[in-house]
């Protein structure tokens, strides 16, 4: 039996379908299935859903026994601002299921995010420790302070789970992201925009070193982090936290012109001031740094974005 929370989410449906066909019984777990999030589970119905908080009741009491726990479910807005709601669903919720995994000698592998790192003026490292981290906001800081008490558990000889990672997911695109509105990635929201009125928007620079639209991030297809996932779950022993990106960055122009030429239109970008809101916690820069994970011995190839772009724009192409 493997468990995957978060499992009508973004990240947590594509992982269940990589599973499906493997012959193991899931459990899928998530939050009260929404509307929104109803299509990310079709083709599922056979295996068991389960809300998540029954979910982690039947674990504690010894009603469920995965065998792997792939924790992926999180609130995952970058603008939450309740401290409190960060902290049980981000944090408390997953001591609840580290601790079970370690009780039981269970496998665990769970999403930390690449928000741990801030600005990047310390890199992107996953051998940096997260007590030397400072996340421009409250759902990074979240992600930070549970790595940082699971490095903690292990450091101070506590009980772990025989096989855990935390993964650090860095900026994630693909299919079945629709129902996160504004938290969808740049895609998406380029695909709404592109069929609506012809063109793209993205936001100026806030930093004069950088022209429009040349900010870096490490975009990843959602299929590459399923392969970092399935290969870590799959190590025998191992330990820590790891990166799950490309390891190269590109330019937000990059990205566009992969969606325009997806959609077979003519490119044409307009750029507009960014939000008072995101100023300060924006990243203009992210690149994993992925030694780590290949010097634990994985050797798949990343996908490159005009790719992963392809593939993610043709699941829409009936919408």
């Amino acid at each position: 039996m493997i468990a995957v929370t978060g499992a009508a989410g973004f990240i947590g449906s594509n992982l269940a379908r990589r599973l499906a066909p493997l012959g193991e019984e899931l459990v899928l777990v998530d939050h009260p299935m929404v509307p929104a999030k109803a299509g990310n589970a079709r083709g599922l119905e056979r295996f068991r859903l389960a809300g998540h908080l029954d979910f982690l009741s039947e674990l504690e009491r010894g009603a469920l026994s995965p065998r792997v726990v792939y924790h992926l479910g999180a609130c995952s807005s970058t603008t939450e601002t309740n401290w409190a709601y960060l902290v049980e669903n981000n944090i408390t919720y997953s001591q609840r299921v580290w601790r079970w995994c370690a009780a039981n000698g269970r496998r665990l592998v769970y999403a930390s995010s690449a928000a741990t790192y801030g600005d990047g003026i310390k890199g992107f490292d996953d051998r940096t420790h997260p007590r030397d981290l400072a996340p421009l906001n409250l759902y990074g800081r979240s992600k930070n302070d549970f790595d940082r008490w699971a490095l903690d558990e292990a450091e101070a000889g506590r009980p772990t789970p025989p096989t855990w990672a935390g993964v650090k997911f860095f900026n994630v695109y693909g299919p079945n992201e629709l129902h996160k509105g504004s938290m969808a990635s740049v895609v998406w929201h380029a695909r709404r925009q592109v069929l609506a009125t012809g063109e793209m928007r993205l936001f100026k620079s806030n930093d004069p070193a950088i022209r429009d639209g040349e900010q870096r991030r490490d975009f990843v297809y959602v299929g590459d982090n399923l392969d970092h996932l399935t290969w870590l779950a799959a190590q025998p022993r191992g330990a820590g936290l790891f990166n799950s990106g490309t390891g190269t960055a590109r330019t937000f122009l990059d990205l566009a012109g992969a969606v325009f030429d997806a959609l077979g239109r003519e490119r044409r970008i307009r750029f507009i001031d960014m939000p008072a809101n995101l100023t300060a916690q924006y990243q203009n820069y992210t690149q994993a740094d992925m030694s780590r994970l290949r010097g634990a011995g994985f050797a798949g190839a990343a996908t490159p974005i005009e790719r992963g772009v392809r593939e993610t724009l043709a699941t829409a192409a009936g919408d």
